[in-house]
């Protein structure tokens, strides 16, 4: 008597068995989707987040009755509830208090909104709409950060990308710097920028419009000065 069906029905349920397995098994061979991270943390929007800035404001009028006037404050920006923004989505509250220094209590100064949507991260600055940063952040983005509002286009860029960087005695392993504009020209001198740090958001804020004469930038007509250097960040 012949040993093939024998054979014949241990090939079959050897088939089976590796079948069975490889169905078992299979799930656990497939390749996981990896997370992509945008790098929101740069724009932190975590309820209660808050930001205390030191602030230098400076307005310049050769022309009139103020001359290279200094204003000097402390602000604290803090993410705040939800609210429905001007353009109806569903944005955070950007409360701004201000004082004239540290033994003073905070007033409130006004409340903007903020928002990050399709990879942008905007801020609703007076009722204008502007574009923060465009994530994740890459040397090769450019943007227009007016390009939701009617005031003149400025194309922004990132200057640098996950550098690390010190203000007020505080260190931060990585921040980005967006570059926002800049002119330099016989009578005229424009410059500004912003940097934001991973996990807390913007910490330091420079901008200089100046009128200026024979390409000096000391030698001012008028303009204005702003600078926000961050010195404390936490939750409350």
């Amino acid at each position: 008597m012949s040993d093939f069906p024998y054979l014949s029905l241990v090939k079959i349920r050897f088939i089976y068995i590796l079948s069975l397995l490889t169905i078992l098994f299979l799930p656990s061979c497939k390749k996981e989707t990896p997370v992509v991270d945008f790098n929101y943390d740069y724009f932190d929007l975590t309820p209660g987040r808050y930001i205390t800035y030191k602030v230098m404001e400076v307005r310049h009028d050769a022309g009139g009755s103020i001359l290279h006037d200094t204003l000097r404050y402390e602000l604290k920006a803090v993410i705040g509830d939800t609210v429905i923004d001007n353009e109806g989505r569903i944005a955070r509250k950007y409360l701004r208090y201000v004082r004239d220094n540290s033994f003073l209590p905070w007033t409130l100064k006004d409340i903007w909104t903020t928002i990050i949507t399709d990879r942008r991260a905007e801020l609703v600055e007076e009722n204008q709409r502007k574009i923060k940063l465009v994530l994740s952040p890459t040397i090769y983005k450019e943007w227009d950060i007016n390009a939701f509002n009617t005031e003149d286009p400025i194309m922004c860029y990132y200057g640098w990308i996950d550098e690390p960087y010190s203000i007020q005695g505080m260190s931060f392993d990585s921040t980005v710097r967006v570059e926002q504009d800049y002119e330099l020209n016989l009578v005229r001198f424009k410059s500004k920028h912003e940097t934001y740090a991973k996990g807390v958001g913007l910490i330091w804020k420079y901008q200089k419009d100046l009128y200026i004469n024979g390409f000096d930038t000391l030698n001012v007509s008028n303009g204005d000065e702003l600078m926000m250097e961050a010195i404390d960040y936490g939750f409350e």
